[in-house]
């Protein structure tokens, strides 16, 4: 009798445990505070873009530059601005159809004579850069038709 007594009191004891631990898990559930959702990135304005692009154009890093004029233009595809800025970084790293494509695109977007200085220079940009592909494709087509280049890929 005294042996089922104590068993009884045991497993009550248990139970009593097993009871406080859940209640005190069920706590900690209710005073965890669930980590919060990461906000999604919201692209800043296309004038603020454009003006950190402007930034680094000026320190000359032109990759940078070019990431906040794309930004730019994809916030705001009829920002005028946006688009003077990736010509402007197309011409400095060497891709001229691409400037001369975002300078025209400039051109077009143009609101008022307002940046009338601005396209000014622009025309000037534009000018030089055609200058330098018609310079370079001559160049390519002039080479292609040397005797020399000829005779060469004749085999032997």
């Amino acid at each position: 009798m005294m042996r089922h007594a104590c068993a009884v009191f045991l497993i009550g004891a248990v139970l009593v445990g097993l009871r406080t631990t859940l209640a005190l898990a069920q706590q900690d559930e209710v005073w965890v505070d669930p980590e919060p959702e990461p906000e999604p990135y919201v692209s800043p304005p296309a004038w603020k873009s454009a003006e950190v692009g402007d930034f680094y154009l000026r320190k000359k890093k032109y990759r940078a530059a070019l990431s906040r004029y794309q930004e730019a233009v994809k916030v705001d595809p009829y920002y005028a601005p946006g688009y003077l800025g990736l010509g402007k970084v197309y011409d400095k790293i060497g891709l001229s159809q691409k400037a001369l494509d975002a300078y025209q695109k400039f051109l077009d977007l143009l609101p008022s004579t307002k940046q009338a200085e601005e396209a000014k220079d622009v025309h000037k940009a534009i000018a030089r850069l055609e200058r330098k592909l018609r310079k370079s494709k001559a160049a390519s087509r002039k080479q292609a038709s040397s005797p020399d280049n000829a005779s060469s890929s004749l085999p032997p």
